[in-house]
């Protein structure tokens, strides 16, 4: 299981949907004073039961504070590996979006699925060449750019990709 979040405080990888249910937290209650189920239920499109025993299970691993009914709110070791889960999400979707010109709502996703399956080594190199297409670009050679006009005259049309 490469590219999942460590659980900070007891030295275990967490599944990929647990990785969910914190970025999902960390997002939501970033916007306000905490999270309610029903808030992550809606944002992860899942049932109300499904968040509860997530909430049971990250609260048991010390990653988050919950109580049924209440406002549920990660602990410092949980707003840790939310924030790295949320630091990967965005750096895909950027790479996505900015160097290889998807539209943003697919990157969204794609971004979703990819956050846990790509390790520290990988995504670290995707931030660096990000900064290197950005600082290119500052530099008067738009890489992103120029990569969109290639991929346009070679790529395979969708129809035939899907075969």
């Amino acid at each position: 299981m490469v590219g999942m979040a460590l659980d900070a405080e007891n030295n275990q990888k967490l599944s990929a949907s647990l990785e969910d249910y914190l970025e999902a937290i960390f997002n939501v209650a970033d916007e306000a004073e905490g999270a309610r189920s029903k808030d992550i239920a809606e944002v992860l499109g899942v049932a109300k039961s499904s968040v509860t025993g997530a909430l049971q299970a990250l609260s048991e691993k010390g990653l988050a504070n919950y109580r049924p009914y209440g406002c549920i709110t990660l602990t410092e070791s949980g707003r840790a590996v939310a924030a790295e889960v949320a630091r990967k999400h965005n750096i895909l979707k950027s790479f996505f979006i900015s160097v290889l010109g998807v539209d943003p709502d697919i990157a969204q996703h794609a971004a979703c699925r990819a956050e846990h399956a790509l390790g520290p080594e990988i995504i670290g190199r995707l931030l660096s060449f990000i900064e290197f297409v950005n600082e290119s670009h500052e530099n008067g050679h738009d890489v992103a750019k120029e990569f969109g006009a290639f991929y346009e005259k070679h790529a395979v049309p969708k129809a035939e990709v899907a075969k």
